[in-house]
Order: C-alpha cells, then sequence, then structure tokens
C-alpha cells in the first residue's frame, strides 16, 4: 500500500492490514519531498525504528540535478536507527535488485523468516564505525 504522506486517514482503519514496514522514499531531486518524508515521520509510532524503517532514496544516478544533500539523508538514517537504500530507478538492474532487498527486508519484518528478527536485522546493517 502508497500513502504520499502520514498520517493514514483513519476511516479505513478497520480494513487496513498490519503494517510490517514502513519505506520513505526521497527523491534526491526535491526538497519537498525530504521535507515531507520528515513532517511524516512524526506520526509513526517508536517501535517501528526498531528495524521497521527504511529510507529508500531515488535519483542518486544524476549527481548534477540533486536538490538534496546525500549526507542530510544519511544523518536521518542514523537519528531513527533506520538503513538508508540508495538507488536509481531508471536502470532495471537496480530497480529489481533495489526490489529484492525490499522484498527479503519486509519479509524478516513480517516474521517470515526463522531466526531473525527486523531488530537483529537492522543492527546486521549497520555500519561497524558506528558501535
Amino acid at each position: 500500500h502508497l500513502a504520499r504522506s502520514l498520517p493514514l486517514p483513519s476511516e479505513r482503519d478497520h480494513l487496513r492490514p498490519r503494517i510490517d514496514l514502513v519505506v520513505f522514499m526521497i527523491d534526491i531531486k526535491s526538497k519537498y519531498s525530504l521535507k515531507n518524508v520528515e513532517t511524516s515521520l512524526t506520526h509513526v509510532d517508536a517501535s517501528f525504528f526498531l528495524g521497521k524503517v527504511c529510507f529508500l532514496v531515488t535519483g542518486v544516478g544524476r549527481v548534477n540535478a540533486c536538490s538534496i544533500d546525500t549526507n542530510a539523508v544519511c544523518k536521518l538514517g542514523e537519528a531513527y536507527c533506520s538503513p538508508v537504500l540508495f538507488c536509481e530507478l531508471e536502470l532495471e538492474e537496480i530497480r529489481v535488485a533495489t526490489a529484492q532487498r525490499l522484498l527479503r527486508m519486509l519479509q524478516i519484518c513480517a516474521g517470515h523468516i526463522p531466526g531473525v528478527s527486523a531488530l537483529s536485522f537492522v543492527s546486521l546493517m549497520r555500519n561497524s564505525d558506528d558501535y
């Protein structure tokens, strides 16, 4: 399910499936995109930041068209203890690899991979320099 921003409308709460993973998409060419994500973050329950949130940054193949500093996005990932994935959606190989990575993250977050929790997975993704 996709949403342009948070909070989600409450009138359909009873129909909404359980949310296992929240992926915030940031278009590196749009400052509005980053601001929208920053605003939406306040509506996410703190428990989701224990391995069930990631940031997907698109448009990274066009460095000259960037409106957002990649360091700002990396700092956002650090602040929320959530992984940041960079991709270029226009390249099919990268798009497919990113989709497979997100699907694997979703399987872990939904509890479909025995022996791996969302929290342990996110700790494996962290850079060893962070410790």
